[in-house]
């Protein structure tokens, strides 16, 4: 059974109409390793987590959106979570095209 994918975009609006960047390659990666997430190369493209493969797009700086794919559900959400709200993320995802933006509500307070 294939694992369930999202799109990660940032939940940041860019005042040019663009997608705004997540980030640069770098940023994301180091900010990545505080949640036990990376590449299992250098220079890798995917990052691997508990229970999660995050896809960078190649040759892209900064990023604007990167793929999810969860490998395991029940040890995948509380990742995701933990990931969307600190990274201020917004995750789309493809199979019902249902957009989750996990700790959105904690910043408008």
């Amino acid at each position: 059974m294939p694992s369930r994918q999202f799109v990660i975009v940032s939940r940041e609006q860019s005042s040019n109409g663009e997608m705004a960047p997540i980030g640069s390659r770098q940023e994301i990666v180091q900010k990545l390793r505080e949640f036990n997430t990376g590449p299992d190369h250098e220079n890798g493209e995917t990052l691997y987590g508990p229970g999660i493969c995050i896809d960078l797009p190649p040759d892209q700086d900064p990023v604007t959106q990167m793929l999810l794919y969860l490998n395991e559900e029940e040890i995948a959400w509380p990742v995701i979570m933990r990931l969307g709200k600190a990274m201020h993320w917004k995750l789309l995802d493809m199979a019902t095209g249902r957009e989750l933006a996990p700790g959105a509500d904690d910043d408008e307070s």
